[in-house]
């Protein structure tokens, strides 16, 4: 059967894993820490209240700094742990992980020292809490946050923030549902007026969650008790007040030990008059048996959230590893395995781009169908078929001799200057699908989620894909313009033939030689060229693409990193680490991640073992 040792020790375990991995304010995951979803004890109340008598109490030494004013400056997060009969007490920071303390002297001076690293030597406060841990024999598991004391007025070296500062950072703690609150009222002052407990109500207003502490009980006016409070008629609480006899400052100044203050305070309940009756549920070694059992209590309801929680916490941390990617393997072999893996990943996601699975492909087809067209509607062709041009080009392709029928050379030139014009629309294309290609090479490298951790490996791999496109670019151009030279090369027979008809038809083979140097001559040679240049347009704007995407596109999804992989085969082991080499940042979320994960089974298989045992 689970024993409340192993209760609140197996919690107490857990919370100090979770503070060595810094697992308790938030993290990688969405989901709360297992911090948050533990049960902890919050000690809160005014300054000069009793608070550090009553933390001291319940540990049986010595520790905390003490002085007027505020004291405690950080919250200070302590972890009591339980050990066998006859060891020695010792402390732990978790600043100062591979230093023992068993001088708790020290440990009140470490205390002050770490507070005035973080705030300085003045009165300002800090959230950033300090984590102690003692071990002792007579101690109960608990985990106890000690908290800066309530104030009404800042004081000289105070910000005017400083009251609600306190405020909001006590809230901070005593609000989330899992923390139960030890709010500390003197016995000398008006319960109405209680810091603690106008807080507590505040956070916790059915006072489930609230324990109500009485301190200086000793130090009340003779003739007056707190009976009222401890016996639940002034403010009642959903669990019992207790009552605390803190050490005098006289015990306090010769160095009173822990152990015959708590004989003093049960010698004073026990003779007392107006507590006797009380006695047995009175002082500080029962609050800590009650806080203990209560705890107990609690864990035992919310094991199973606790469990569901730690679970859904694995499934998140696996996942986001297996996202980070595992340890890159040492051996050449294994690295050069990896590096594949890696860049058909790449080459997937690439593919997937032009072939439609991902966005990106759709705008190489906008070039063929938007911006191919569109240069080629805006050639130039107006001016190179004006009736001025045209009468020159005829004049000057005529010489000496006027043309006899259809003046060929004319045409000739006329239409070889015009096919000029599609050099530029062809190499437009070519250039335009390059730069897409280069986009979606630098996207699909973006998306290849392997390829993060290593940013070496991405630049070589975006290297080696923008060399083999410059490649694939310089064969298309050629291709493409092979093809405007093509139609230069040799124009449609047909074209020509067609010429000698139209003039018969005209019904003026005859004509004077004068009349073939007319504008409507002119003209009608014009037109003849503009039909064979709209001809061969509409062939190249069918062609072109088809050029593109055999010399770019096709060569891109074939044959991307060939020579990248013929280059990589070349590879020493050194060389081959290289570019395996994780960024530093990235290896650290990993190296957090998998200690965390680490964390969450061990915290299960210990959960799962007190569960069976219940």
């Amino acid at each position: 059967m689970a024993t409340m040792e192993s209760l609140i020790g197996l919690v107490n375990r857990i919370q100090r894993a979770c503070t060595v991995l810094g697992d308790y304010g938030g993290g990688d995951t969405a989901l709360p820490t297992l911090w948050e979803a533990l049960p902890s004890v919050a000690v809160v109340g005014g300054q000069s209240s009793g608070k550090s008598s009553v933390l001291e109490s319940i540990v049986g030494r010595d520790f905390l700094p003490r002085g007027s004013g505020i004291v405690t400056r950080r919250p200070l997060v302590l972890q009591l742990q339980k050990i066998e009969q006859g060891l020695q007490d010792y402390a732990e920071f978790l600043h100062m992980p591979k230093r023992r303390f068993t001088d708790f002297s020290m440990v009140r001076k470490e205390i002050q020292d770490e507070t005035d690293r973080i705030t300085g030597k003045s009165k300002q406060i800090s959230p950033v809490p300090i984590h102690l841990s003692i071990y002792s024999p007579n101690v109960v598991n608990l985990t106890l946050i000690d908290l800066p004391g309530l104030t009404k007025v800042a004081v000289e070296g105070q910000p005017d923030t400083i009251v609600q500062d306190i405020e909001n950072m006590v809230r901070s703690y005593v609000a989330k549902p899992n923390c139960i609150i030890l709010a500390i009222t003197p016995a000398n002052q008006d319960i109405a007026t209680s810091d603690a407990i106008k807080l507590a109500r505040e956070v916790d207003p059915t006072g489930e969650r609230t324990f109500g502490v009485l301190t200086k009980l000793d130090l009340m006016d003779k003739g007056t008790n707190a009976l009222d409070v401890l016996e639940g008629r002034s403010y009642r609480l959903q669990h019992p007040w207790v009552g605390i006899v803190n050490r005098s400052q006289a015990d306090i100044n010769t160095n009173v030990v822990m152990i015959a203050a708590r004989q003093r305070e049960r010698e004073f309940f026990a003779t007392s008059p107006d507590y006797g009756h009380l006695a047995s549920k009175m002082g500080s070694e029962y609050l800590a048996k009650l806080l203990s059992k209560h705890l107990e209590y609690v864990i035992k309801a919310r094991i199973p959230g606790i469990a569901s929680l730690i679970n859904r916490n694995i499934n998140e941390l696996e996942a986001k590893v297996d996202h980070l990617g595992r340890p890159v393997a040492i051996d050449a072999g294994a690295q050069l395995y990896t590096i594949l893996e890696l860049c058909r990943a790449f080459d997937r996601n690439f593919k997937e781009h032009l072939d439609g699975g991902r966005a990106g492909g759709d705008r190489i087809y906008g070039v063929f169908d938007y911006q191919l067209p569109a240069a080629l509607k805006k050639l130039p062709f107006d001016r190179h078929l004006s009736l001025q041009n045209v009468r020159k080009v005829v004049s000057e392709a005529d010489g000496y001799q006027p043309h006899l029928i259809a003046p060929e050379q004319a045409y000739r030139r006329l239409i070889e200057g015009g096919l000029n014009y599609f050099r530029g629309p062809a190499e437009a294309s070519v250039d335009a699908v390059h730069f897409i290609l280069k986009e979606l090479v630098r996207r699909s490298i973006g998306e290849t989620q392997e390829l993060k951790r290593f940013p070496t490996l991405q630049a070589t791999i975006a290297a080696a894909a923008t060399e083999a496109l410059e490649r694939f670019r310089e064969d298309s151009k050629k291709t493409t313009l092979r093809l405007v030279e093509m139609e230069s090369s040799y124009l449609t027979v047909d074209f020509f033939r067609k010429l000698p008809q139209e003039v018969e038809k005209g019904g003026s083979p005859a004509a004077p030689s004068a009349d073939r140097y007319t504008e409507g001559h002119f003209r009608r040679i014009g037109t003849n060229v503009s039909s064979y240049v709209r001809m061969v347009s509409e062939t190249l704007k069918n062609t072109i693409p088809k050029a593109v995407v055999h010399c770019q596109v096709r060569e891109a999804k074939r044959s991307l990193l060939d020579h990248f992989y013929t280059q990589l085969g070349k590879r020493e082991g050194k060389q081959l680490a290289e570019l395996l080499d994780e960024d530093p940042q990235l290896m650290e979320r990993r190296h957090q991640c998998a200690k965390r994960l680490e964390l969450y089974k061990s915290a299960r298989d210990e959960i799962d073992s007190v569960s069976w045992s219940r």
